[in-house]
């Protein structure tokens, strides 16, 4: 993902209320990162890799993953923020 369409991307998300910001985890590399409200949050797209997915993270550690979406190598913006958008993120630990 480049960085101007990381920004559209969050900016989407946050117009259905949520909280999303540009990843950045290597140089010249970005992704979407969403504080989920419980101590975790999910990176999505950040390893570089065709399709969409997303590592959850709490403190450091993976808890959870999103599987790649089936097609979404080929998602426009809008899909990509609806796909977003409606993730199931599962249960935090010990919930």
């Amino acid at each position: 993902m480049e960085e101007r369409e990381a920004q559209r991307i969050a900016d989407g998300l946050r117009k259905y209320g949520i909280m999303a910001a540009v990843a950045r985890p290597a140089a010249f590399r970005f992704g979407i990162r969403v504080p989920l409200g419980d101590g975790r949050e999910a990176l999505w797209d950040v390893d570089g890799a065709a399709g969409l997915e997303a590592q959850v993270m709490a403190n450091g550690v993976l808890v959870g993953f999103v599987p790649q979406i089936p097609g979404s190598d080929r998602f426009t913006e809008e899909q990509t923020v609806e796909a977003i958008a409606r993730a199931d993120y599962g249960k935090p630990p010990g919930a």
